[in-house]
């Protein structure tokens, strides 16, 4: 599913293009930009509009400048977080809806603390950006544990704010080993189940 289907999370209303062309172009462009930042931070434009195979007049087009493609592919990443949420919630059990999306949601923070560094670097203070994609998040984490809690999985004297920061904060910790961090996130997690 792309992100300009039907049931979409949107953040940033009217920041995809309608027509189909320039919707491919520029959900190309955030694919190759989100990999080539991932190799180089200093990347430059041009390089990333050779490498999706678009004259740089259509990226600027989409991106007007550095700062505005940087926070293109902050949003998708988090639109794509929200989507998994829902999608989780109609092929899982309560429990395991929770835990998978909070699994998803520590690799989301892994990948996302470099770009918004970048971002805010380029931009010099955060933007509104970012409070409507932690709203998003909320909105569409928050029922994962309601649910979980209401199916009687969950302990209910925890919140929505107390499960973000314990996993945030096992995100912040340096692992040494392969599979550390995804074992030190299960015990957390067992930590939330209803006894």
């Amino acid at each position: 599913m792309t992100s300009a289907d039907a049931g979409a999370v949107t953040i940033v209303p009217g920041r995809r293009p309608q027509r189909a062309d320039a919707r491919r172009n520029y959900e190309k462009l955030l694919a190759v930009a989100r990999d080539a930042f991932a190799e180089d931070s200093a990347v430059t434009l041009e390089e990333i509009a050779r490498r999706a195979h678009v004259g740089i007049g259509t990226l600027y087009r989409h991106f007007p400048n550095r700062p505005a493609l940087l926070e293109g592919i902050y949003v998708e990443q988090v639109e794509e977080l929200c989507r998994s949420a829902r999608e989780l919630t109609e092929v899982l059990p309560p429990w395991d809806a929770l835990v998978g999306w909070l699994h998803r949601y520590v690799g989301y923070v892994g990948t996302k603390r470099a770009l918004a560094e970048q971002l805010t670097a380029a931009l010099g203070a955060p933007t509104e950006v970012f409070g409507q994609c932690r709203q998003a998040l909320f909105a569409e984490g928050e029922p994962l544990l309601t649910r979980a809690q209401d199916a009687g999985a969950v302990r209910t004297d925890v919140t929505f704010e107390d499960v973000l920061r314990m996993v945030s904060g096992i995100t912040m910790a340096t692992f040494t080993e392969e599979g550390q961090m995804e074992r030190v996130l299960d015990i957390a997690l067992d930590g939330l189940r209803a006894r």
